[in-house]
């Protein structure tokens, strides 16, 4: 599980559906919340959240161009691999930000991921979960 520190930077919701703009370090993330208007109304601007999403949900992208509709697409490079039978995982710094991400083998393979490759992490902004940092 990826798990990020920060602070809410911008709220913008209508009923039950809010799009909660999360600023970790120089880094900018998005979650799409789902819940009661009034369960809703209690996250703040500046408050301070632990920004969550698994390592399944990270998917890599080397040499991407062109406009998509993920919000959250994350500048990085590879720093460390781990590559499995089945499943590798990927360590992705972004200037001192470390995220992890596990796709197929199949897919590493494909993309010739190594250490050093600057690639994106790619993550749909309703996979990002948020706590707030006193529950964490």
């Amino acid at each position: 599980m990826n798990i990020l520190s920060g602070h809410i930077a911008a709220i913008e919701a209508h009923g039950s559906i809010a799009i909660v703009d999360v600023s970790v370090a120089a880094h900018h993330f998005t979650a799409t919340l789902l819940g009661s208007p009034e369960h809703l109304a209690n996250w703040q601007i500046g408050q301070a959240v632990q920004l969550l999403f698994k390592e399944t949900e990270v998917a890599l992208a080397k040499n991407l161009s062109g406009q998509i509709s993920l919000r959250n697409r994350l500048p990085g490079t590879i720093v460390a691999i781990e590559i499995g039978q089945v499943l590798t995982r990927a360590i992705i710094d972004m200037g001192g930000l470390q995220i992890s991400s596990i796709i197929t083998s199949r897919s590493a393979r494909g993309l010739q991921l190594a250490i050093g490759d600057a690639i994106e992490g790619l993550v749909k902004s309703n996979e990002m979960s948020l706590m707030l940092a006193e529950e964490a």
